[in-house]
């Protein structure tokens, strides 16, 4: 696949689900039961132990059915590595260029972190293929709009803070899709399952403002 197919298979749901675990068991585990309720892009934190052998695994026994990326890429040797564990796309809560050139080479889009315009303007010079507006709890979804006001053709994911609840205003406010963790991925099968599937429903509901 092309890095815009890739993209755009990423931020199909508009939902990105963070997996951080203290294991490469507890990942894998929290990764099968995102995947078993239906969520079909995972970005597996390179601070979880073994995380790479998790993304290789996984990408193997998903195929083309999910989208397995890395998350928390804080240069350009842990991005080469993550491609190379199999990761289809590569997210950082910084913005180091090393990561943007190094996922292009091999032909994997790079959703850096942002944190303001000036970040946001240098991302999109680097053509960054999304850009993770991190900590969202920091921010109100207003503030996205304000941003796509300016740059409308910046495609924010907020990441960090977001909720169940909140997680469509993001949308609505312009955000092409949420990151959400432990929001998301708490609790048994059954409640992931639940919470999961009523986040796609709304999510799939919501409409940009003025869209």
């Amino acid at each position: 696949m092309y890095r815009w197919e890739i993209t755009r298979a990423a931020l199909a749901q508009r939902i990105v689900a963070l997996v951080r675990g203290d294991s490469y068991d507890q990942a894998t585990v929290t990764a099968g039961t995102l995947l078993s309720a239906g969520i079909t892009t995972l970005e597996i934190s390179l601070t979880t132990p073994f995380a790479l052998e998790a993304i290789a695994t996984l990408t193997r026994e998903v195929g083309e059915e999910a989208v397995i990326g890395a998350g928390a890429v804080l240069d350009g040797p842990s991005a080469r590595m993550a491609v190379e564990a199999g990761a289809r796309f590569l997210a950082s809560p910084g913005l180091d260029p090393a990561v943007i050139r190094t996922g292009h080479r091999y032909g994997v889009p790079v959703f850096p972190g942002v944190a303001t315009p000036a970040e946001i303007l240098r991302a999109l010079e680097l053509g960054a293929d999304a850009l993770k507006l991190f900590p969202a709890a920091a921010r109100h979804p207003d503030w996205v709009g304000e941003i796509r006001a300016e740059l409308p053709q910046a495609a924010l994911v907020p990441s960090g803070g977001i909720s169940v609840d909140s997680a469509p205003d993001w949308i609505a406010a312009g955000a092409v899709a949420c990151g959400m963790g432990a929001e998301l991925s708490d609790g048994d099968r059954d409640s992931v399952a639940k919470r999961a599937g009523e986040l796609l429903g709304r999510l799939a509901d919501a409409e940009p403002h003025g869209g």
